[in-house]
This record gives structure tokens, C-alpha cells and sequence, in this order.
């Protein structure tokens, strides 16, 4: 079996590069994970599975990365001075996390790689970002070695479209990337716009490899439904996703009376979002949405089983058009009916939606109240919302495709 070296930070990589390590080898590709401490993980949404070492190599280096004065700022719990904060804070990682924050590791790791290189028959190296430090290590270990390298990009670059910094940075910034990834064999993506704007920028062929879900996790049917309509949302509300226009067409229907209150449960499982239980409290729901707080991976994906249907807040930012959200690959093994809400009507995920027969896509107020009302009637005729197992066409969005894809890719660079 050839071996990769696989470059990521964990916390931020999962689930993408636990799900292609776990299924390389089937491919016949060894991976070798190259990362940051892992310390303990709680099980959540962020970070490698707990189990993850015991199935995969894993190397871990020292570094250092400061996400503390990231989140301490942007908590909101500074008052009146938070804006204040937030510019400074802005200008100080403008200037000191520079390409990021976790530059501090790449010294470290490039030792370590350099090392696994030397002693060992490795016959590729992937890196996956964010961070992009990951693409720096990568690059320079081929440059040292000679190695083939293959750079995947969860999050674009300098072409993010929530790209944090001033244009002065992002000049130098693009130089940086343009002579990083000048050294790649091959660039990945997650998504056909995406591969077309990094293919705009560095004048190469870009392959798109979806995110997906871990097959061993498809939904056998065994969870019971609840009693009660529950519609559920796992995972954490971005800043540019907007449940507001759900909230809106439930308290409507509500009000009318064609969902009982008694009869519906709206249930957030994540870190608390101020707007959601602001919105909820407004509209006179907040005995009917109500927000759980963070859970293990695990206790999610049982949430997500025994529920009725299933809320996706799609992105509200046009430049998202040709990008799935990540949690949608999950609800997919979930096999529970799907309810998209938000963003700008066809795009990727009512593309996605249509074609594994998983869900409704609603872009506005009426679609959304179309759809609750025909799903509460399923429920209240057959006490349940049925859903069609189609495991033959969400089959394209599992791991084990994603490792097949990258097998290919890794075979036509790593040639001897």
C-alpha cells in the first residue's frame, strides 16, 4: 500500500480529512496526518472523532495558534466598547497572523514532515486548508523532497468572499498564494465556483471534490420519530444565515391555528445564537423554539434520525450560489426530509436537494409556508413524515466517493 502525508489542522479540517483518511485505504493509499495537539475532544461538532487515532496515523507537533482573543472579541460581552475592540483587534491579526494564526505551527510540522519524508517510502503529500499555513508546509516540504503534493481547499484563500483584511494585505497576500500554489501537482476544491475562481487565479486545472457524509452513519431506520411535528436544526448559525424568515411564516401559521402550538417543536442544537432567541421572543415563540445548547456529534446525529423533518439555513450572501453548506452531506445521511430555507433560488443546494429527492427548497415566505403546511398535514394524516430512502443517489456525496475521487488524483501525480 503507498503511504500520503495528509497536512491539516484537525479542529478545523473535520469532518473533511477524518472521512478521506478513514476510506484512503480502501483505494489502497495509507494516510499519515500531520497536525497540531489534538488534547481531548468533547465530541462535538469541531475536531477528529475520538477514535480517530486509533485508526489512522497520526502525528502530532507542537505550535501555536491564539483563537482566544478571536472569540473572547467577538462575543459580544464588551458592551459599549465592543465595536472599539473589534477594530483593534482587527488591525492587530492584520499584523501579527499573518498569513494566520496558526503560523506558529509550520516550523514545527515542517521538522516533523521533513523527518517522515526522510526516513520513510511516502509517495505524495496532501494539504487541506484552512489554515493556509498548511499549503506553506506542504510547499516547502516538496520543494525540500521532491514530493508530489496536492493542495485542497476547503475555504478559498484571498478570493474568500469574507476575506477580513485590507486591500494593501490582500495584495501581498495574493502574491503569497500565487507562489505557493505555483509548487502544487494538482488543486481541489469543494465546489464547482470555487474551482472556477481558483482556476481564474492560478491558470490551472482545478478538480472539484464534494464535502460529504461517512457512510457507517446513513440512517437504518431504527431511531423512532418523535410524537410531536419537530423540525430541528444542528450546528452552529452563521452570520450570514437568517432564520428570521422561518420564524416568521411559524408564528403566521401558528396564529392561524394551521399548526396547533401545542402539536410543533422547533429544536436548535448548537452554541447559543442571541438573534435566533431575540427573533423567537419577538414573534411570541419561545415556548415553541428553543435552543439545547451544544451536543456530542453522536447525540446530534440521533437528533437529527428521530425528527420529523429537518431546517437548513441556506447562505444569504450571492457569492455562495455555487457552495453547499457542510451540514447538508449530514442530513443527508440522516434520511430525514429536508427544509432549505434563504438564499437566492437556484443554486447549489436546491440543485442538490432535487437531485438525491431529499428535501424542499424554499427561497422566500410563500415557499416556506407551502412546504410546512403540506408537511404538517403528511404528519397529522399518517402521524409521521414519510421520507423515500434513496441511499442509490446520495450514495455520490459519501466518503468513501470522496476517497475514490482522491485516489484517482493521487495516482496521476504520485506516478513512478
Amino acid at each position: 500500500m503507498r503511504k500520503v502525508l495528509v497536512v491539516a489542522h484537525l479542529y478545523h479540517a473535520s469532518p473533511r480529512i477524518p472521512g478521506l483518511a478513514k476510506y484512503l485505504p480502501e483505494f489502497g493509499w495509507e494516510p499519515v496526518v500531520l497536525t497540531t495537539p489534538l488534547g481531548e475532544n468533547p465530541e462535538t461538532h469541531f475536531g477528529p472523532p475520538n477514535d480517530f487515532k486509533k485508526t489512522t496515523r497520526v502525528v502530532e507537533t507542537f505550535g501555536y495558534s491564539s483563537p482566544y482573543g478571536k472569540r473572547h472579541a467577538a462575543s459580544g460581552k464588551h458592551g459599549k466598547i465592543f465595536s472599539l475592540l473589534r477594530f483593534f483587534y482587527r488591525y492587530y491579526r492584520e499584523i501579527t497572523q499573518y498569513p494566520d494564526a496558526e503560523k506558529g505551527w509550520k516550523p514545527f510540522a515542517l521538522s516533523a514532515g521533513s523527518r517522515l519524508l526522510r526516513d520513510e517510502k511516502i509517495d505524495a503529500i496532501i494539504s487541506s486548508s484552512s489554515p493556509v499555513t498548511s499549503h506553506l508546509i506542504a510547499s516547502e516540504l516538496k520543494k525540500r523532497h521532491g514530493t508530489p503534493w496536492i493542495a485542497d481547499f476547503r475555504d478559498l484563500w484571498t478570493q474568500n468572499h469574507s476575506y477580513p483584511y485590507s486591500f494593501i494585505r490582500k495584495l501581498f497576500e495574493t502574491k503569497l498564494e500565487l507562489k505557493t500554489m505555483a509548487n502544487a501537482d494538482a488543486m481541489i476544491t469543494v465546489s464547482e465556483e470555487w474551482a472556477r475562481k481558483l482556476k481564474t487565479l492560478h491558470q490551472k486545472k482545478v478538480e472539484t471534490i464534494y464535502n460529504g457524509f461517512d457512510p457507517e452513519m446513513l440512517n437504518t431506520g431504527k431511531t423512532s420519530l418523535t410524537p410531536n411535528f419537530s423540525v430541528t436544526y444542528t450546528g452552529q448559525i452563521y452570520r450570514k444565515q437568517d432564520p428570521s424568515k422561518f420564524l416568521a411564516v411559524l408564528k403566521e401559521l401558528v396564529d392561524q391555528e394551521r399548526i396547533p402550538r401545542s402539536m410543533i417543536e422547533v429544536r436548535f442544537y448548537g452554541p447559543h445564537n442571541e438573534q435566533l432567541a431575540s427573533c423567537a421572543e419577538k414573534l411570541g415563540l419561545s415556548d415553541i423554539v428553543k435552543q439545547h445548547g451544544v451536543i456530542s456529534r453522536q447525540a446530534s446525529l440521533e437528533k437529527q434520525r428521530e425528527s420529523q423533518i429537518l431546517l437548513l439555513l441556506n447562505w444569504e450572501d450571492a457569492q455562495e450560489r455555487g457552495v453547499h453548506t457542510g451540514k447538508i452531506f449530514e442530513y443527508l445521511a440522516s434520511q430525514r426530509p429536508i427544509l432549505a430555507t434563504g438564499g437566492f433560488g437556484d443554486d447549489a443546494v436546491s440543485k442538490l436537494l432535487i437531485e438525491t429527492d431529499s428535501g424542499i427548497y424554499c427561497s422566500d415566505k410563500n415557499a416556506i409556508k407551502e412546504a410546512l403546511v403540506a408537511f404538517y398535514a403528511e404528519y397529522e394524516k399518517k402521524g409521521k413524515v414519510s421520507y423515500k430512502e434513496n441511499v442509490s443517489k446520495i450514495s455520490k456525496y459519501s466518503y468513501r466517493e470522496m476517497a475514490r475521487r482522491f485516489a484517482e488524483i493521487l495516482k496521476e501525480v504520485a506516478k513512478d
